[in-house]
C-alpha cells in the first residue's frame, strides 16, 4: 500500500545545557494575557433548514447542467463554435467533477445545429487490390450501395447462367465451332484425297499422324515395302516427304485457328455479359449518376464482371454447383471483390457524438484483420474495420487522456491524424518490419472532427511542458473548478444540483435538513466553510448511501442523520490505519504529551492519506541546543528522510533567529531538531511553526505546555502562514485527547489565515461548545509562544532591548552567553598556539 505523507510535525524535549546558567534565570516570568480561541460557529459553520425555503428536494426543479463553471462552460462552447481543426479541447479538472457529464450535454445540443457528414466505404481497386478505394457519399447513401451490389450480384449468379444456356447463345458458339473444325476437317479431307491419289495412306496413332504406300486401297506391309526396287523406295519416300510438309502446315495453322476461336468466344461471352451486367447495374448507375466517383467505381465494376464472367458460369460435369452455392451472396468468396465494405453510416441527423471508453490504436484509427486460410494470413478489403475517428468524422469524439497516453501508439498516431488531417490506417507492427504477412494500404480519408479529451491538471500541464505538439493541437483550455463560493444563492443551486441527482438515480426525495447536512459536507470535502464541493460523483455517493440507510430504516425520505450515517459508514470502512494509529498511542508504544509542560518538546500535527481518506497523527518533535557555528541540524534531513520543502522550513527557522537575535553578535549556537518516532519520509512546511516554537523554548528554558499541539507554517518575520488539512490535523489530536481524558486544558493552535477552513466534526464541535477542547487561531510565533508557555513574548523598546522575564529577552540572554563563551573559547585556543610556539 501507498502511504502519502503530507504534512508532519511533532514535538519533543530537551533540558538545560550542562554547566550553563541562563542570563534571565533568576528573573520572574511575566503572565501573558490569555488568547480568545474559537467560538462554535467558526470550527463548523452550519446551515438553517428554514433558510432553504422548501420542505424537500421533491419541490424543486433539477438544475439542467453543472453550478458554478461558466468559466470552463464557456471553453466548451468557444471549442466547439471555432472551425478550426487545431482549436480541440482539452477539458481538465478533478475525477467525479462531472466533466464528461456536461460536455456531452453540450455538444448534444449542438449535434442537431451541425451538417450531416457523410457515408464513406471502402470499394475494391480493380487496378490494384492492395490499395482499396475510399469512396465518400451523402448520408445515407453508402448502405443502399453496399445493398445495391450484392442486389445486383445475385441478379448476375440467376441472369448469367441462364443466357449462356440460351438457344441465341448456344447457337453463335456452334456458329463458331463449326467454323473453326469446318477449316480444319476440309484441310485434312484435300490432304487426305491428294495421298490417296498418289497411293498413301493417312493415319492417327496414339503419337499423332503416320503416312505409309498403299496398294489397291489396302496399307503395305514393312516387309513387302523393303522388297521393292529402291528407285521406287525413293519415289514413295518423296511424296511421303512432300505430303508431310503439307500436313505439318495444316497442324501449325491449328493453334491459331484455336487462338482465334478462343478470342470470338470471348467477344462472344463478353458480349453476352456486357447486356446481363449492365442491365443489373442500370439501376445503381441511375441512382447514383450524381456521383462521377461512384459511377467510375461501377463502371470498373462493370468491365471487371464482364472479364470475370466464367465466376458466374457452371464448370462441366458440375451440375449441381449451382445447388451447393451459398445462399448469402455477401459471403461468397468468389464475389467478394464487388462486395461494398460500409465503414461509416450517418443515417440519423446532426454530426455524431462519439466517446471512445478504450482507445488502444486499433480502435481509435481502425485496424486490418486477417484470417487464416491454408495456413497463411490473408486479407482484403472487407477486412478493413473502422476506429472511432471514422465514426466520429464531421462531429466531435471524446477521449480519457490517461487512458489515450497509456495506449501503446496511439497518442502518436492521434497527433499524426490531426497535423495530416486524414485517417491513414496501418498497423505500427507492419510499418516497424516486424509483420511480413500480405497487408493492404487503404486510401486515407479526409479527416475534420473535434478532438475532446478530459485529463486531470497534472496530465495537461505535464503535456503542455514535455509534448511540443500539444498546445499547437490543443489550444482551447476548459478548466472545471473544484468547488464553488458559498452564498444563498449557491445554497439553492446546490439544493437543485441535489434534486438532480436524486432524479437521475431514482432516490427518495431529501428533506430540507439532509439537504443542510449535505452542503455542510460539502463544505469539508472542499476544506472550505466559504465554499462547497462540486464533484458530482462524491456528491451522488453520499446521496446513493444516505438512500439505502433511509430505506433501512423505512423512512419515504432522506433525512439529516442519513446524511450523517453515511459519512460516518463510509470513514468507518476506511479508518482501520486510523485506529491502529491510535492504538499506538493510547498503548504508550508512540509517546504523545497532553498535559504537563517540557522544555524543548512540542506536540506536532501530520496528515496521513489514503486513497481519498486522510487524517491526522500528532508527532512529538524535539530540539537540543549548545554553543556552536551558528548551525541548525534538521537529522531528518541528515538521514535523507526529510523532503526538500521540510528543510525549507528549517532554514527559514535559522533566518528568523538570525534576523530578531544576531544583529550585534554572532550566531553562535548549534542546535538539533527531529521528529521522534518517525520511520518513513516526511516533507512539507506545515511543521515549521512547532519546530521553531521548540527551538525558542529550548533556548529560553521555558517549558511549552504538553496539552497544546500546533500546526502552521513559519516566514523570516515570524508570521504563521496557513497550512493544507488542518481539519483533519486537529480532529487527530482531539481523538488523542478524548482517549487520555478531556481536561479543558487541551487545544491546537493553528494559523489565523486557516479559520476559513475549518469544518470540524461534530464531536469536536460540541466539545469547544462545552469548553472541553479549543483551537487558538495565531498570527505571529509571538502569539503562539505566549500561549504555550504562559510567558509574554516581548517587544524590543526604545533602546532596543526585550523586557526582563520575557521569552525573547531569555533567548537573546542565551544567545549572547554562547557568543561570549564562543569568543572566550577562540581567545583561549589561540593563547595555547602561541605558548607552543615559545616552546618549540
Amino acid at each position: 500500500m501507498f502511504f502519502k505523507k503530507h504534512k508532519k510535525e511533532a514535538g519533543a524535549g530537551a533540558t538545560p545545557q550542562d554547566g550553563h546558567v541562563p542570563a534571565a534565570a533568576s528573573t520572574a516570568t511575566v503572565p501573558a494575557e490569555p488568547a480568545r480561541p474559537i467560538d462554535r460557529s467558526a470550527a463548523r459553520p452550519v446551515v438553517d433548514p428554514k433558510s432553504l425555503g422548501f420542505r424537500t428536494t421533491a419541490e424543486l426543479e433539477p438544475v439542467s447542467g453543472l453550478i458554478g463553471q461558466d468559466r470552463a462552460l464557456k471553453a466548451i462552447q468557444f471549442g466547439a463554435d471555432i472551425k478550426e481543426s487545431d482549436f480541440n479541447i482539452f477539458v481538465l479538472g478533478p475525477a467525479s467533477s462531472g466533466k464528461s457529464t456536461a460536455v456531452k450535454s453540450y455538444l448534444q445540443k449542438k449535434l442537431a445545429e451541425s451538417p450531416t457528414p457523410p457515408d464513406w466505404v471502402y470499394v475494391n481497386n480493380f487496378r490494384d487490390a492492395n490499395k482499396p478505394k475510399a469512396l465518400s457519399l451523402p448520408k445515407g447513401r453508402g448502405h443502399l450501395l453496399e445493398r445495391g451490389m450484392i442486389a445486383a450480384i445475385d441478379e448476375l449468379r440467376t441472369s448469367l447462367p441462364s443466357m449462356f444456356e440460351g438457344e441465341e447463345y448456344q447457337s453463335r458458339r456452334r456458329a463458331i465451332d463449326e467454323e473453326v473444325r469446318g477449316g480444319h476437317e476440309k484441310a485434312f479431307e484435300a490432304l487426305n484425297e491428294k495421298a490417296q491419289s498418289q497411293n498413301i495412306g493417312i493415319m492417327r496413332t496414339p503419337m499423332g499422324f503416320a503416312m505409309a504406300p498403299m496398294h489397291e486401297g489396302k496399307i503395305v506391309k514393312p516387309e513387302i515395302y523393303n522388297q521393292l526396287p529402291e528407285p521406287v523406295r525413293r519415289e514413295i519416300e518423296g511424296k511421303i516427304g512432300t505430303l508431310q510438309k503439307e500436313l505439318e502446315e495444316i497442324l501449325a495453322r491449328m493453334p491459331k485457328a484455336d487462338k482465334e476461336r478462343g478470342a470470338r468466344l470471348r467477344e462472344l461471352n463478353e458480349e453476352f455479359a456486357a447486356i446481363a451486367v449492365r442491365e443489373a447495374l442500370d439501376d445503381l448507375k441511375s441512382e447514383y449518376g450524381d456521383l462521377a466517383h461512384v459511377v467510375a467505381y461501377l463502371d470498373a465494376a462493370e468491365a471487371d464482371l464482364i472479364r470475370n464472367v466464367g465466376l458466374f458460369l457452371m464448370a462441366s460435369g458440375e451440375e449441381n454447383e449451382l445447388v451447393r452455392q451459398p445462399v448469402d451472396t455477401a459471403r461468397d468468396a468468389r464475389f467478394r471483390r464487388y462486395m461494398v465494405n460500409l465503414v461509416v453510416s450517418n443515417g440519423g441527423e446532426g454530426a455524431p457524438l462519439i466517446e471512445e471508453l478504450n482507445p488502444i490504436y486499433g480502435n481509435l484509427i481502425g485496424r486490418i484483420e486477417h484470417i487464416a486460410q491454408m495456413g497463411a494470413l490473408l486479407t482484403d478489403f472487407l477486412l478493413i474495420k473502422p476506429g472511432a475517428l471514422h465514426r466520429a468524422n464531421g462531429g466531435y469524439l471524446l477521449l480519457d487522456a490517461r487512458k489515450l497516453l497509456l495506449s501503446p501508439f496511439a497518442w502518436e498516431a492521434l497527433k499524426r491524424s490531426l497535423k495530416s488531417a486524414c485517417i491513414k490506417i496501418e498497423m505500427p507492427a507492419e510499418s516497424m518490419g516486424l509483420i511480413t504477412t500480405q497487408s493492404l494500404e487503404p486510401e486515407p480519408i479526409p479527416l475534420s472532427v473535434k478532438i475532446v479529451l478530459l485529463g486531470d491538471r497534472e496530465l495537461y500541464y505535464m503535456l503542455s511542458a514535455y509534448d511540443p505538439d500539444f498546445d499547437r493541437l490543443f489550444k482551447v483550455q476548459a478548466d472545471f473548478d473544484d468547488t464553488i463560493a458559498r452564498s444563498s444563492d449557491n445554497d439553492m443551486a446546490y439544493a437543485r444540483l441535489i434534486s438532480s441527482i436524486v432524479t437521475e438515480h431514482r432516490l427518495k426525495p431529501v428533506d430540507a435538513g439532509g439537504v443542510a447536512r449535505l452542503i455542510e459536507e460539502g463544505s469539508r470535502l472542499a476544506d472550505d466553510n466559504q465554499r462547497m464541493t462540486i464533484q458530482i460523483g462524491r456528491i451522488a455517493d453520499i446521496l446513493r448511501e444516505a438512500n439505502f440507510w433511509a430505506g433501512e430504516a423505512g423512512r419515504g425520505e432522506i433525512t439529516r442523520n442519513d446524511i450523517a450515517r453515511a459519512v460516518h459508514e463510509r470513514i468507518q470502512r476506511a479508518d482501520r490505519l486510523r485506529d491502529r494509529s491510535q492504538e499506538t498511542i493510547d498503548r504508550g508504544i508512540v509517546l504523545i504529551d497532553t498535559s504537563g509542560t517540557k522544555v524543548g518538546q512540542i506536540n506536532g500535527l501530520s496528515v496521513l492519506s489514503l486513497g481519498e481518506f486522510a487524517f491526522g497523527r500528532p508527532s512529538r518533535i524535539t530540539a537540543r541546543v549548545r554553543m556552536g557555528s551558528g548551525r541548525v541540524t534538521d537529522i531528518e534531513r541528515e538521514v535523507k528522510l526529510g523532503g526538500p520543502l521540510h528543510s525549507k522550513g528549517v532554514m527559514i527557522l535559522w533566518g528568523f533567529l538570525a534576523g530578531r537575535f544576531a544583529h550585534d553578535v554572532p550566531l553562535a549556537l548549534a542546535a538539533s531538531l527531529v521528529f521522534e518516532q518517525s520511520y518513513g519520509g516526511v516533507d512539507g512546511d506545515s511543521a515549521s511553526a512547532a519546530e521553531l516554537f521548540t527551538l525558542l523554548s529550548a533556548l529560553s528554558e521555558i517549558g511549552i505546555k504538553q496539552s497544546f499541539a500546533v500546526t502552521g507554517s513559519v516566514n523570516q518575520h515570524g508570521e504563521v502562514q496557513a497550512i493544507g488539512g488542518v481539519n483533519e490535523k486537529i480532529e487527530g489530536y482531539f481523538d488523542v485527547c478524548s482517549a487520555k481524558g478531556l481536561t479543558g486544558e487541551q487545544g491546537v493552535l493553528i494559523p489565523a489565515t486557516n479559520v476559513q477552513h475549518l469544518v470540524l466534526r461534530e464531536d469536536v464541535v460540541e466539545a469547544i461548545s462545552e469548553g472541553k477542547f479549543a483551537i487558538y487561531p495565531v498570527r505571529t510565533i509571538d502569539e503562539g509562544i505566549e500561549i504555550l508557555t504562559g510567558v509574554k513574548a516581548g517587544e524590543r523598546d526604545s533602546g532596543g532591548n526585550f523586557p526582563e522575564g520575557t521569552v525573547n529577552r531569555r533567548v537573546e540572554d542565551r544567545l549572547i552567553a554562547f557568543a561570549n563563551r564562543a569568543k572566550m573559547f577562540a581567545r583561549s585556543r589561540g593563547d595555547d598556539r602561541n605558548n607552543d610556539k615559545l616552546t618549540s
